[in-house]
């Protein structure tokens, strides 16, 4: 069962795996080019090299931010539909007054706390942190990215 403790999600393939060898990768291209550039050696394919790792260190950090922009958009209209449906009224108003990360750290909160949360939120100008703390009704989602 999803809650506060353990909503965080990791992959291990990506946060474990892939990021550490590219990061490693880069990293020893940097060291390569600067002993190319000490000993007077091919420096064309130490660049070569250091150019590849740097498309290979950004491309799953992209791929990510790609993925977490539309989870983003994804959950806003989810909050949109959400709140229609509790009160009939379009959520543009409220929407004004939260920043992003209020509302997505208001998804996780069942449907009977939600609005009190949301008021308590803007008045108070609560952190993701304390809106997550605050649920008591907690609401897994299981395909976060």
């Amino acid at each position: 069962m999803q809650n506060y403790k353990n909503h965080r999600r990791y992959y291990p393939f990506h946060h474990y795996v892939i990021t550490p060898l590219t990061f490693f990768f880069l990293s020893w291209s940097f060291w390569n080019v600067s002993e190319a550039l000490d000993n007077e050696q091919d420096i064309a394919l130490s660049i070569y090299f250091l150019t590849g790792a740097m498309i290979l260190f950004f491309l799953p950090i992209i791929a990510r931010i790609y993925a977490l922009k539309n989870q983003n958009r994804t959950i806003r209209l989810e909050m949109r539909l959400r709140y229609f449906q509790l009160t009939g009224k379009p959520f543009h108003q409220m929407e004004k007054k939260l920043r992003l990360s209020q509302i997505v750290a208001l998804r996780f909160a069942g449907s009977k706390e939600l609005l009190s949360l949301m008021e308590r939120a803007i008045k108070e100008n609560l952190t993701p942190k304390e809106i997550k703390k605050s649920i008591k009704d907690w609401q897994s989602d299981n395909y976060r990215v």
